[in-house]
């Protein structure tokens, strides 16, 4: 989903990042893969993608998004990056339809995002064509993610795996190069879950870097092709889906 001219790059590179509770965690998410990170609650999970997002200050480490330096950014300014983000507890706007929540959010890329063009004159008629496809943009995604149906109701209305999934499109609204995804599966039906897996593996094919954070290894392991493992802000384990699941049990068989 990111744009064409940004889809190339190395992804997110974190390295040593310090803050309460992470101590020193490193973590790699390339284009074109889904990375997992699970953990049990207060392990940290959270408090990373807070960090990676700007919405958390890290008292040590780096972190490099294709390259570019996001330490000192404010999360706006990462978020003109590429980076998205979505939450334990869904936001919204909650006097908008869910519509409008997703338009808003490709309004607000449209209008903040550099645009090529000849010359001023240029670039300004390019930025109102792309404000023009904002509701086309809404409609395709809330078709995607499978709530098209409730496009005219309001986010109070919803049932809480529907927010969750207009969170969701409102974050791909931007066109982001990282997704950050805070236990999305969460008050999802089994076959919501599966069609929400399918989805994650579809956008990451298209080139996305996606990080999806969970506390259970079983809700990552199908969808997945990196996993990190995090307990009391250390990282633990990290490798492929099936080698960390017997690393794990091997680490509860130990005496």
């Amino acid at each position: 989903m990111p744009d064409a001219q940004e889809a190339a790059g190395e992804g997110l590179l974190a390295s040593g990042v310090t803050c309460a509770p992470l101590d020193g965690v490193t973590l790699a998410a390339p284009p074109g893969t889904v990375t997992g990170l699970i953990g049990p609650a207060g392990s940290g999970k959270t408090a990373l993608l807070d960090v990676i997002s700007g919405l958390r200050r890290s008292a040590a480490g780096t972190l490099l998004l294709d390259g570019a330096d996001l330490a000192g950014r404010p999360a706006h300014a990462r978020a003109r990056l590429g980076v998205a983000r979505t939450f334990q507890r869904p936001q919204a706007f909650r006097t908008l339809t869910v519509r409008e929540n997703v338009r808003l959010a490709a309004e607000a890329h449209a209008l903040t995002r550099p645009v090529a063009g000849r010359g001023a004159r240029d670039r300004l008629r390019r930025r109102r064509e792309a404000l023009r496809a904002c509701g086309d943009t809404a409609d395709a995604l809330l078709a995607r993610t499978g709530i098209a149906r409730h496009a005219g109701d309001l986010p109070a209305h919803l049932p809480p795996g529907a927010v969750r999934l207009m969170e969701l499109a409102r974050a791909l609204a931007t066109r982001p190069r990282l997704l950050l995804l805070d236990e999305p599966s969460a008050d999802l039906a089994v076959r919501e879950s599966r069609a929400l897996e399918v989805l994650i593996r579809d956008l990451a094919a298209e080139g996305l870097a996606v990080v999806l954070a969970a506390r259970d290894l079983e809700q990552v392991m199908g969808v997945c092709d990196e996993l990190y493992v995090l307990r009391a802000g250390r990282m633990v384990a990290s490798g492929p889906p099936f080698q960390v699941r017997a690393d794990t049990r091997l680490a509860r068989e130990a005496p």
